[in-house]
């Protein structure tokens, strides 16, 4: 008699937590070629968590990752197996608070699809990862952000996402964990890219370009669960 194949291991269902769909998107594409192994079940831009799923893969871009609450929010959530930050910034206060409301997972945004999908299946397999810092090294390609197509790196996205949120500077260096100075100077190759010279024309910028924050969800990505 023919031998049975062993079933078929399910894939592991992930939501993607952020407040901006275009990132979101932009991740979901990423780890589309993966479904087999890690299948995006919902997208939640701004809204709870709807699905029961295996891992919240907390997306940090402009959240800001100061908002510890929402990540205990997912920690505790009955819905959520795991919960992992996927993230530029290793400021090492960042990671201790992490740690410290039980993420199970911290991971770079500069990790090739490939490392970034055996990251979550160690999570889900009860491991708890921690990426080692990446430095100053550009997020993997694949991911999106507002401002990518007008040739804003992902960080200088981010700082201009908190202006258009109303941030001062010091605001923006306290919950990115940046100096003043370095926030200056990205504020200053901001201006420079998107070619304004006022604090009031950028936020205006913002607003028409997609960093405003969005509230809705996108459940079933193409095709999930």
């Amino acid at each position: 008699m023919p031998t049975a194949k062993p079933p078929a291991t399910p894939p592991i269902l992930i939501a993607l937590i952020d407040d901006y769909d275009v990132v979101l998107t932009g991740v979901a594409s990423m780890l589309d070629p993966y479904r087999d192994r890690v299948l995006v079940a919902e997208i939640d831009a701004n809204e709870p968590l709807d699905d029961a799923v295996d891992i919240a893969l907390y997306d940090s871009f402009a959240q800001p990752e100061a908002d510890h609450d929402e990540i205990e929010v997912l920690v505790n959530s009955e819905r959520a197996r795991r919960v992992v930050i996927y993230t530029w910034n290793f400021h090492p206060q960042l990671v201790d608070s992490a740690r410290r409301r039980g993420a199970h997972g911290y991971l770079s945004k500069t990790l090739p699809a490939p490392a970034l999908v055996e990251a979550l299946e160690a999570v889900h397999a009860g491991e708890t990862v921690f990426s080692e810092s990446p430095g100053r090294a550009r997020s993997t390609p694949g991911l999106d952000w507002p401002g990518r197509t007008h040739g804003l790196t992902d960080r200088e996205a981010e700082i201009l996402a908190l202006i258009t949120q109303g941030k001062s500077n010091a605001d923006v260096a306290r919950l990115t964990y940046l100096s003043p100075n370095t926030v200056k100077s990205y504020i200053r190759s901001v201006y420079r890219k998107i070619e304004v010279e006022s604090r009031t024309q950028a936020v205006l910028w913002g607003v028409e370009h997609g960093f405003s924050p969005d509230h809705h969800r996108i459940d079933h990505w193409k095709g999930g669960p």
